[in-house]
């Protein structure tokens, strides 16, 4: 009886070593806790708003607007007019919480345009948008606007990307960073950040920065007043100001993004670009992904960005303003497509809203 019992449990012996032996060749191979690999970003939808008065419903520039939801051209995104220079634009299917938002005026007068918030609304997201005068005043204006969301270590690990979402005492709501690393923010004095995103691009000058400020009660402008990269991460310098050009206490979003598009993808989408003007076309911040190398033309009212070769609608495009005072910067009118080019109008204004010939970040990337 000894010898006939001896067998099946040497079987189940061996059983339970190999099923061991394969749960630890399976763990070798998965990514550890905490660096899950995944699509980024997981939610995203971007659109134009073409008419500064838009009826209930409207469905704004179909060639300028997109998402990650089902079948976008059917689902399209809607905008609804609150009020004078008050908008919300409901994107479908990709409600949630976290992530950040951006707009973009586009005018060809001093105007800017900031984020009033977004939230979830059924199984969309709801992003609210103001637009301002120079004075303060609020007033209708055609503008981009862009809702992204992310999660996780991306896998397709080119380049870097990374967001924050902080209130006005530098407590960050929302973040992400694309190595898995935690963003931080640090307060300064009164309309003055600092935000930290560790691990994101390189030692030099690479990449490209977005900020909009968040505010629902009053307009407010927010730029990157200064950069320092380093071989650890990236700092940002984060100012913000009110109608009367005086430092505020605002919420802001900030993106930043390196061999990525602008929502946080790279291939797809396969074209997209970005350029940053400082006086100068520092080499690692003019991106192309095609390969083509962009230009910089134009007086300053306005400066047109040229990206050879990455014109595929659907597309967004967006801009800030960069160094020190009160400035800010939109498009001047919608990016124009030819030929497989994209020109940007990229307008800047100083106090008063003068036009100025002034730095700025610009991005521009499709869908696809």
């Amino acid at each position: 009886m000894h010898v006939r019992t001896a067998a099946p449990t040497n079987r189940r012996a061996r059983a339970v070593l190999l099923i061991m032996g394969m749960l630890a060749a399976l763990a070798a191979v998965l990514p550890a806790a905490g660096t899950a690999q995944a699509a980024v970003p997981d939610r995203w939808g971007f659109a134009y708003l073409d008419n500064p008065t838009p009826p209930s419903g409207y469905v704004p520039d179909p060639t300028r607007q997109w998402g990650s939801w089902t079948s976008p051209s059917a689902n399209p995104v809607k905008v609804d007019q609150l009020g004078l220079g008050s908008y919300v634009a409901h994107f479908p299917l990709i409600g949630g919480t976290g992530g950040i938002a951006h707009a973009t005026a586009v005018n060809n007068t001093a105007h800017w345009c900031q984020i009033a918030g977004w939230k979830q609304v059924g199984t969309g997201e709801d992003v609210f948008v103001n637009c301002y005068l120079p004075s303060g005043a609020p007033d209708n204006s055609t503008f981009t606007v862009l809702y992204t969301t992310s999660s996780g270590v991306p896998a397709t690990p080119s380049g870097s990307y990374g967001y924050i979402y902080s209130d006005s005492s530098g407590t960050v709501l929302t973040q992400y960073n694309s190595t898995g690393a935690v963003n931080a923010v640090s307060k300064g004095s009164t309309g003055i950040w600092k935000a930290w995103l560790p691990g994101l691009g390189l030692s030099s000058y690479a990449g490209d920065f977005q900020v909009t400020a968040v505010d629902p009660q009053q307009g407010a402008h927010c730029k990157v007043s200064d950069w320092a990269p380093g071989s650890t991460g990236q700092t940002a310098v984060v100012a913000c100001y009110d109608a009367s050009d005086a430092p505020y206490d605002a919420k802001w979003t900030l993106s930043y993004s390196y061999l990525r598009a602008v929502h946080g993808p790279a291939f797809p989408p396969k074209s997209f670009g970005y350029l940053w003007y400082n006086g100068s076309l520092p080499a690692l911040t003019n991106y192309n992904s095609s390969g083509a190398t962009n230009a910089l033309g134009g007086s300053g009212a306005p400066f047109v960005v040229t990206l050879p070769s990455v014109a595929v609608p659907s597309d967004t495009a967006h801009a800030t303003a960069y160094g020190s005072g009160p400035g800010y910067c939109g498009l001047y009118a919608p990016w124009v497509r030819s030929g497989g080019t994209v020109q940007l109008p990229v307008n800047c204004f100083g106090p008063g809203g003068v036009p100025v010939k002034a730095p700025f970040f610009a991005a521009y990337t499709s869908a696809f």
